[in-house]
């Protein structure tokens, strides 16, 4: 289980690699914040692409290590832990000093969709899918990163049933850039990316802080607005519950 960083020719690519599903522990939230921040401010480095290997790109937190590190220890250490990691990735995407491209294959949802929804540009492949099940594991989150994805009635919709949609349906709202077949993901991200790093580099570092700047939501501090009533289900005891029946095979 691992973060993979591969560099050449000014383009860095971090790879998440944690079987079976892409399911990141705490470490790995923070592992994935280190990497994408390095390559950020390394002036050699023109742009990043945030990739995934195995069955998807990113299935969200590690419930199972949540669960059983409370069991263990008790208290919320490895709740704190997951949000803090995940708020440090997703920020450290957005503020990447250098355009981020997420290259999505299977299944992206929780805090798949914060990583996704945090990139500059979306590449994805065929069998996308994205989603938010946070509201069945009895938690809050990442649907300010869903609101940059789809419109807002239906981010509304996809958080209260957990549904999903297609990497074709965000291509017809223009938050996909491009769906191509599984195979040939990676070739699009990268052709994206040489095309950026061909720029004149001081140029599109202040292209991305410009853009930044002008965005309308303050996407770091409506995360932690949304992670505060993740707290306040577990303080009644939902969270707990909701988790563990999951661990328990109970939901899907």
């Amino acid at each position: 289980m691992s973060v993979e960083v591969r560099t050449a020719d000014g383009i860095t690519e971090v790879v998440l690699d944690f079987p079976p599903v892409n399911a990141l522990p705490v470490r790995g939230w923070y592992d994935l914040a280190a990497a994408v921040s390095a390559a950020g401010v390394d002036p050699d480095t023109r742009a990043v692409i945030l990739a995934a290997a195995g069955r998807g790109f990113c299935a969200g937190v590690d419930i199972k290590e949540m669960q059983r590190t409370q069991r263990q220890q008790g208290g919320h250490e490895a709740l704190l832990g997951a949000n803090r990691g995940c708020a440090a990735a997703f920020a450290a995407v957005y503020d990447c000093p250098v355009p981020v491209i997420a290259a999505v294959h299977g299944f992206c949802l929780g805090g798949g969709v914060g990583l996704a929804g945090n990139a500059d540009v979306v590449i994805a492949a065929e069998d996308a899918t994205f989603g938010l099940p946070e509201v069945d594991r009895g938690a809050l989150g990442a649907a300010t990163h869903l609101a940059r994805l789809v419109p807002q009635p239906l981010m509304r919709a996809m958080v209260y049933t957990c549904r999903t949609v297609t990497a074709r349906q965000l291509l017809a709202f223009g938050t996909v850039l491009d769906v191509v077949p599984p195979g040939e993901l990676r070739e699009a991200a990268r052709a994206l990316a040489e095309e950026i790093a061909a720029k004149d580099p001081a140029v599109i570092r202040l292209a991305k802080q410009s853009l930044n700047g002008i965005d309308p939501v303050d996407v770091k501090r409506s995360y932690r607005y949304e992670q505060g009533f993740t707290f306040e289900l577990n303080l009644a005891g939902a969270g707990d519950r909701a988790r563990q029946a999951f661990v328990d095979g109970k939901q899907q």
